[in-house]
Formats: structure tokens, sequence, C-alpha cells
């Protein structure tokens, strides 16, 4: 933490700016690498807090114990300057997400439980280089905890209820960005390492929007990892994604190619690190909210549930094969999941904000998710329903009218500019 400040002292300024006083600071958990921490906060409001606010205070974070408040506080603060590629993804990562809930989380339809952002350094800059806290990144959100108790944990398998609560969720997330994705994608954060040699020239472009591709695994920014699987010839994924001939894309390049945003009416803004351990759920499992939105940005909405299939889905929910086979096709377990989540995100196609998506569409853009993810878990290391995603893709990739799919949508509308009206 700061020398100067620590977290008690963070809190009580930020809270002054809304009328608020401290009652207790409490450290929740550490952030990765010691960049800072999360702590659960209980204030009231002061003589000056207006009836309106206190009003949407209390709405959000009453527990029945008079004018209490219950808060999060998200501090990020750095131990280091370090200039590598993982230092600059966490900092970009911390600036996206406080610009999400400041700036897109209101627009979300009101059918989308997301928390709700109260004050930040960032929309509250005059005040926070005035209390000399300008160097640290810090949110004060409602407390998710009140209305949704039950926490996932890390690399656990969800309930069932859990399961298609979650794929509602995300449904909506990614149906509900289309009204209001912008057109102009040149302003979004390039791969960590390009996007701070853009702001060695231009220091302005910082805090002002989202990652240009969501997540953290993609090709452009594992390049090391992809280059060290490709020297691995003990791993099959080598030869099966890294292989170029005479000059053309590996299967991996094609793959990314595709995934690419570039401003097609498909596209939507992904969560980015969708796993268990990023939501909250009500008792009964049948309402979840999710957090943690450092890595939200554009993509496809399948590349989310590539992660949450793999990660937090009980493998008996994605097939009854038993043992599983080496190569394997979709199953009903699998299609009854995906049925749920598209036909969700395909309601209102009567709107024009929101596109055709065609099933088949889906399906193609599904299986691609699928390999991209695997190539991460292959070059990164494997976890959750490794059997399953392993022999789904080697089923995806020996079938020839998925690869001539792919190869005729690699190169396709390549230029990252103006999305398509539609």
């Amino acid at each position: 933490m700061d020398h100067h400040y620590t977290p008690s002292q963070i809190a009580a300024i930020i809270l002054s700016w809304i009328d608020l006083e401290l009652v207790s600071c409490t450290t929740i958990q550490g952030l990765w690498a010691g960049y800072g921490h999360i702590c659960a906060i209980s204030a009231r409001p002061t003589a000056n807090c207006e009836s309106k606010r206190w009003q949407s205070f209390s709405s959000a974070q009453s527990d029945g114990q008079g004018s209490i408040i219950h808060l999060v506080l998200k501090i990020v603060h750095p131990p280091t300057k370090a200039g590598d590629e993982g230092h600059f993804r966490k900092m970009f990562s911390y600036e996206v997400e406080q610009y999400f809930y400041d700036e897109v989380a209101p627009r979300l339809t009101g059918d989308i439980a997301v928390a709700q952002c109260f004050a930040s350094t960032r929309r509250m800059q005059k005040q926070a280089a005035e209390h000399g806290i300008d160097h640290v990144i810090a949110t004060l959100m409602e407390d998710l905890r009140l209305e949704y108790p039950i926490s996932g944990e890390k690399r656990a398998m969800l309930s069932s209820q859990q399961v298609y609560a979650a794929l509602t969720w995300l449904a909506k997330f990614h149906r509900s960005s289309w009204a209001y994705k912008p057109q102009d994608l040149r302003h979004f954060l390039l791969p960590p390492l390009e996007e701070a040699l853009r702001r060695q020239k231009d220091s302005s472009t910082g805090g002002k929007a989202l990652w240009l591709n969501g997540g953290y695994t993609y090709l452009a920014t594992r390049r090391q990892e992809y280059q060290m699987l490709a020297q691995d010839k003990s791993s099959e994924w080598s030869g099966a994604f890294c292989t170029t001939v005479d000059g053309e894309l590996s299967l991996a390049e094609q793959v990314a190619d595709f995934l690419t945003p570039r401003g097609r009416p498909f596209e939507t803004y992904i969560h980015g690190d969708v796993k268990s351990e990023n939501l909250f759920s009500t008792q009964s499992g049948n309402d979840v909210v999710f957090f943690d939105f450092q890595y939200v940005g554009i993509g496809l909405g399948v590349c989310d549930l590539a992660k949450l299939f793999t990660c937090s889905i009980p493998m008996n929910m994605l097939t009854n094969h038993q043992p599983i086979p080496a190569e394997m096709e979709m199953d009903e377990r699998e299609k009854r999941l995906l049925s749920h989540y598209w036909r969700i995100l395909s309601d209102g196609q009567h709107d024009r904000k929101i596109p055709l998506y065609e099933w088949n569409d889906f399906l193609r853009h599904w299986e691609t998710a699928l390999v991209d993810w695997c190539r991460f878990q292959a070059s990164w290391g494997f976890w959750g329903n490794t059997e399953w995603l392993e022999a789904r893709v080697r089923y995806i990739i020996k079938d020839n009218a998925w690869r001539a799919w792919l190869a005729s949508e690699v190169g396709t509308d390549s230029v990252v500019g103006s999305r398509q009206e539609e």
C-alpha cells in the first residue's frame, strides 16, 4: 500500500466526496501480485447527505441496521513500475474495469444485475488530485453479497441452477451490448505492449475505453506462450495448432484472425474472464451476478462460453459419454446449454439494434472459440474439463467443412474502424 495512505484513509477520503463517513474498513483480499486491496466498507451518511442520495444508497445497501451502508472499495496501487507485458496488462485492465463501471454499466438494460459504482478516482479526478490520491485507481461500489450471498469458489463447478443462471446473465449482457457498442473502434485499447507504445506517443489516450479484444488469452497477447508451444514437439497440439505450410497462417493464426474484432454485426462486449470465482449467486442459485470486469472488451459471446464450459460447468451437463472418447462431436447436453443461451441472446431480433444471428453461424463461431481456448490452455496449462475440451477440438479440427468455412473467413472484413450500420 502507498506509504502515505492506508486503505482506511483512502476509504474515508472517497466517502467524503459523496457525503458519507467511514465506520469500518476491512481488507477482504489482496489483488494479484500485490497490486492493491479489495476492502469491505461500512459507512453512514453525514449531516450534509441529501435525501435523494441517501435513498439511492439505502435501497441498494440497507441490511436492516438503520443508517449503516455496506460498500466495497477496490484500491489499485502497484508495487512496481516495471515495464513488462504482464505489468502493462494488469494496469490497463484496472483502468478498463473502472471505465466499465463509470461509463458502460449504467447503460446496461435493467434486467442485467451489475454492481453500481458510487464514486471513483477516474470520475472525480479533481477531488482525487486535491487529496493526493490521484496516483491510485480506486472504485467504490455496492456490496453485491447482500443480495447474492453465495460466492463462487476458485476452479469450482457450478450447480445446475447456477449454470443456467450464468448463461442467462451472459446472454442478456451480450445482447444488451449491441444497443450501445460504439461504431468507432479506433480508441479501444490495443494489446498491452502495443497500447503502451501508443501511449508513449500520445499520453492522452488512457482510461477512455475498453479493450479492443476482450479477454486476456487471445493470440496477439500470448505470442510468447504460442512460440513455446510451437517448439514443444512432445505436445500433439504443437503440430495441430502451430504448423505452417509455404508461409500460410497456422490453424491457430487462422482462428485468431477470425476472432479478432473488426466491427462485424455479431460482435459484442464480452466479460473476458468468465469463471465460477467471478460470480455471486442467490441462495437458490437461480440468479447470478458477475463481477471483475478487468478484461471486458469486444469479441464474440461464445468466447465467454468456451471458458465457462471448460472451467465451471459439471462434466455431466456437457456430455453423457463415460469414458470420454478421443474425438467427440457435440451431443445433446452441450447443445441444450447452447440453445438456452442462444434463444435469450436472439430474443428481440425484430429490433434493428439486435442483428440476426443464425444458429448455424453461431455454432461455427462456438467451434472456433473452443479451438482458440484449447490453444491457450495447451500453451499455458490445462485445467477444468480437459478431456471434454480436447475431444471436442480434435473432432472440430478434423471436420473438413469447418476448416473450409474457416479458410473462407480469414482476412475478410479486415479493416478495424467503423462498425457496420444495421
